[in-house]
């Protein structure tokens, strides 16, 4: 897992993209609480309802009626309702002229344009790739990025759909970290994919932010949810797999039956229970490490002469 509260350092490889400096970035757009503008455009409603009424008697009332009925609709147009987790990016002939991301009833210029722009945290999971890793096998991943709307603005502006891009994006980052790394490394330094899941995944964070940095989308967390070999070699992988577990193991075995010989021929000598020659040294230690390394219980054998005999 790879964790990030704020926004990843740069300090990755020079594989990272470099993307465009940003044209344009957030502000605050001004706008004032909508509860008096809601107010005041319902006030003049009424008026022009009774100038429209007074018209009937003095039909001088009919033009000040309909100005202030379309001044009325036109300040009522103003008025936005802005939920949490939500913004309004405002537009003025073509211009940007702020963000709004103070929730509730606000009121713009009515002639500027608004559009919605969530700033919620949300997930993207890839689809699962299959690709070559660092050796040149074939493998299968899938990752999951949390990420959300940094500066509205950006992802607005600077490209031409920041859900489509950030999706395309975290694709090129998964395929881009899945050719730079082995599945497992041969070396006992060298990263893997899957010995080293959480360097890689951090990597893999940082590259996504350079890529992403243009549209203004923060990062949160990546991680893999899908890593395997790709079924064509996956039984041959699992074979190699097990022979390194079962050498491993018979390592270890032996290891640990040379130091208990090494121990039973210690004590034997320090108690002075029986001299031994060193014929009867490699013989004691042939059968102790044929007891203690095989596969099957030994059968014993009962030597009813001397033990030279």
């Amino acid at each position: 897992m790879s964790a990030h509260d704020s926004t990843p350092t740069t300090d990755a490889s020079a594989d990272v993209p470099e993307m465009p400096a940003p044209q344009v970035r957030e502000f605050t757009a001004h706008s004032i609480g909508g509860g008096l503008a809601l107010l005041l455009g319902l006030v003049g409603i009424l008026a022009a309802v009774a100038l429209f009424v007074a018209a009937s008697v003095s039909p001088g009332f009919a033009a000040g009626g309909t100005f202030v009925l379309l001044a009325a609709l036109i300040s009522l147009r103003g008025l936005n309702t802005v939920a949490p987790g939500e913004a309004r990016v405002v537009q003025l002939f073509g211009r940007y002229r702020g963000t709004i991301r103070q929730d509730g009833l606000r009121w713009v210029n009515p002639f500027t344009s608004r559009s919605k722009i969530s700033t919620r945290v949300r997930n993207h999971e890839t689809a699962v790739l299959k690709v070559n890793d660092a050796y040149g096998n074939p493998i299968e991943l899938a990752a999951v990025v949390v990420w959300k709307v940094r500066d509205t603005a950006q992802a607005t502006f600077e490209v031409d759909n920041y859900l489509e891009f950030v999706a395309t994006q975290t694709e090129a980052a998964v395929r881009h970290i899945a050719i730079e790394y082995p599945y497992d490394a041969h070396d006992e330094g060298g990263l893997s994919l899957r010995g080293n899941a959480e360097e890689i995944t951090e990597k893999l964070a940082v590259e996504l932010h350079a890529r992403v940095e243009a549209a203004g989308v923060q990062i949160i967390e990546s991680r893999f949810t899908h890593l395997a070999y790709a079924p064509e070699i996956a039984s041959a992988m699992l074979q190699r797999q097990q022979a390194g577990a079962v050498v491993a193991a018979r390592r270890q075995i032996v290891d640990g039956a040379v130091g208990m010989v090494e121990a039973a021929l210690a004590r034997i000598s320090e108690r002075d229970i029986v001299e031994l020659d060193e014929e009867r040294k490699a013989a004691m230690v042939s059968n102790l490490l044929v007891v203690l390394c095989g596969d099957r219980a030994p059968q014993p054998v009962l030597n009813t002469g001397t033990l030279y005999q």
